[in-house]
């Protein structure tokens, strides 16, 4: 076979995606290759292709033992043999997988980055015919990335000890010039072929919202979409726990994960997710590294989370079928603070010498400076990270809340001369809160104790929303009007850029011609594509769910490893008649058809005839 026909086959595609066909070809050529594509781009298929094609097996080193459980429940499931091999399996079960694997049983095999050194893998490895080598999530070989694990430098090694090189290849969804510079070095990538299909997620939809009440937002959001599943993001385990309960007492299937669970409950939690059993998820950024679901709806960030690297990926994990999805972050300035404090704790991490510790922590300062840009800009969001990894467009995408929100420029000059001026007289000695405090006036204990109460610009601008001040000041930090230090206590200090407003220059802002709306707004304001509203039945499309769900619990895997939304949705929007009609919906190829095809044939021929 071709490697059309393993697609179509195999996968039940017709045509490749952007960038798939490049690093196939490459693959088969004997070249190694790197490939940088966004989550829903369809990298597993650029490995996947050529191990069906290759003589000997192909190994996958992957991360998580959840990205191996359902890439290899999806490949089984497609009529490929695979397996995986990590610590959720038993002594027994391990030694029956490696027999397995031995005996030439699988075509592909994942494996965690811990177990290429054993002496049990080692040993297997060693006498293998491996043809490739494939690392998955790969920015976490790079001490510069947001997901830096140890134990994938020893790929590098355990690729040097094989009898012959094999080809390798590498992928991930986020990669700035240093990280990528970091890959192919750690990895020893020979001479590889590069290919970056672009960051773009078309279907996604960003929004940054600044709601009084976060949970009142959440709720709201929620109760508009009753038969969606997605993942709430907390930055503490504390908020996970808070949030899961709430929701539950207010009648959402929530369920929960932190690193703070058991590895039991983790499980049962995910799996729970998974299976639709609980279909929001509330966690930490400890969940979703490598999680396949490809119908997650929404992604909601109750909390700020710390670089624009971990949020891309996070969010991305909405839409991975190409359905449109919503990626939702609650702004709250506290997150900034949470944000700062983990940062110096992670910095103090043994693993590095004082001088990286010290250059992690500014790396980690300026990643957080970025990330509440993000939050706090009136300018295209989309536009703001896809610039961010160097990728430039059109400043406006027409499909996040600040392009669908009208701006007008605002004269902030008395507000912004108000700020520098307060921080001119208190000897640029403070971080923005107390900066804030003492414009606004503010009776606490801590600015009669450093003696602000008694400044000059105590109360000056009283008058003034204290997010107004905010977004001011931030305004003037983002334009160089103002510098904030990257020490432990972040101090606000003036720039040479600051004499222009103190010799009258005046100040505009971007802001909202009304007071931007602090919930969530409903994606129902969205248009969807008017094909999209012609083709799709919704009613035959629910039922299809339904028939889906049955089939997942018989076979007891995901329902999205039966078929995607996306399937469905062009299932229904066919009705297919025949297993010839079947075979042309997307998604489906030849194993799945004849597992499948009577059961949705037979619920399409019956809605039919009502």
């Amino acid at each position: 076979m071709d490697k059309n026909q393993v697609l179509k086959k195999y996968f039940g595609y017709d045509t490749f995606r952007e960038g798939q066909e490049d690093l196939i070809d490459s693959l088969l050529s004997g070249r190694d290759v790197f490939g940088i594509m966004p989550t829903g781009a369809g990298k597993s298929l650029c490995y996947q292709v050529p191990a069906l094609m290759m003589e000997g097996i192909s190994l996958v080193v992957s991360p998580l033992i959840s990205l191996m459980k359902d890439q290899v429940g999806t490949l089984n499931q497609a009529g490929v043999h695979a397996a995986f091999l990590n610590s959720s399996l038993s002594a027994v079960q391990y030694r029956k997988a490696l027999e397995f694997a031995k005996e030439g049983r699988y075509k592909i095999i994942y494996v965690a980055p811990e177990r290429l050194l054993t002496d049990d893998f080692l040993n297997f490895a060693l006498r293998a015919d491996v043809a490739m080598v494939t690392v998955d999530e790969a920015h976490c070989v790079s001490q510069w990335g947001q997901d830096f694990r140890p134990s994938y430098l020893k790929i590098s090694d355990f690729i040097r000890l094989l009898p012959s090189r094999p080809v390798v290849a590498a992928f991930t969804a986020t990669a700035t010039k240093e990280v990528k510079e970091d890959v192919v070095a750690a990895l020893d990538l020979q001479e590889p072929v590069m290919v970056t299909t672009g960051f773009d997620r078309k279907n996604l939809f960003y929004q940054v919202s600044a709601p009084k009440d976060k949970f009142a937002a959440l709720m709201d959001y929620l109760n508009e979409h009753p038969t969606e599943g997605g993942i709430v993001y907390c930055l503490a385990r504390k908020t996970v726990e808070e949030v899961c309960v709430r929701l539950r007492s207010n009648g959402i299937a929530a369920t929960r994960y932190h690193a703070g669970l058991s590895d039991a409950e983790r499980r049962k939690n995910q799996d729970d997710f998974l299976y639709d059993i609980s279909p929001v998820m509330v966690a930490t950024n400890a969940f979703g590294m490598g999680i396949d679901k490809s119908n997650v709806r929404f992604v909601i960030h109750y909390n700020m989370p710390k670089n624009i690297e971990s949020y891309y990926q996070e969010a991305g994990r909405a839409g991975r079928d190409g359905e449109e999805a919503n990626c939702i972050l609650f702004y709250a300035p506290q997150d900034v603070r949470l944000n700062q404090f983990l940062i110096d704790q992670e910095s103090e991490n043994d693993t590095f010498t004082e001088e990286e510790r010290k250059l992690i922590k500014e790396r980690d300062r300026d990643r957080l400076r970025q990330m509440t840009y993000y939050s706090t800009t009136n300018n295209c969001l989309r536009d703001f990270v896809l610039r961010y990894f160097g990728e430039y467009t059109s400043s406006y995408c027409g499909k996040c809340s600040n392009c669908l929100t009208e701006y007008v420029d605002t004269d902030v000059t008395e507000t912004a001369q108000a700020i520098l001026l307060c921080v001119k007289s208190s000897g640029q000695r403070f971080g923005m809160t107390v900066v804030t405090d003492t414009l606004r006036g503010s009776q606490s204990v801590k600015l009669k104790q450093n003696g602000m109460a008694n400044n000059g610009c105590f109360g000056r601008l009283s008058g003034v929303p204290i997010y107004r001040i905010r977004q001011v000041m931030q305004f003037l930090e983002s334009n160089g009007y103002l510098l904030v230090t990257d020490d432990q206590y972040p101090v606000v200090k003036l720039t040479q850029k600051s004499q222009d407003i103190f010799s009258g220059e005046p100040v505009f802002m971007k802001a909202a011609k009304e007071a931007k709306e602090t919930g969530v707004k409903s994606e129902k304001s969205r248009k969807k594509p008017a094909e999209e509203l012609l083709d799709t039945d919704y009613g035959l499309f629910e039922e299809l769910r339904r028939v889906r769900m049955e089939i997942a619990k018989e076979e007891r895997v995901p329902p999205y490893i039966v078929f995607s939304d996306k399937s469905l949705r062009d299932m229904s929007a066919r009705k297919p008649k025949t297993e010839a009609d079947f075979l042309k919906v997307n998604g489906v190829g030849e194993n799945k058809c004849q597992k499948y095809g009577k059961k949705f044939l037979a619920a399409v021929a019956k809605w039919e005839a009502k």
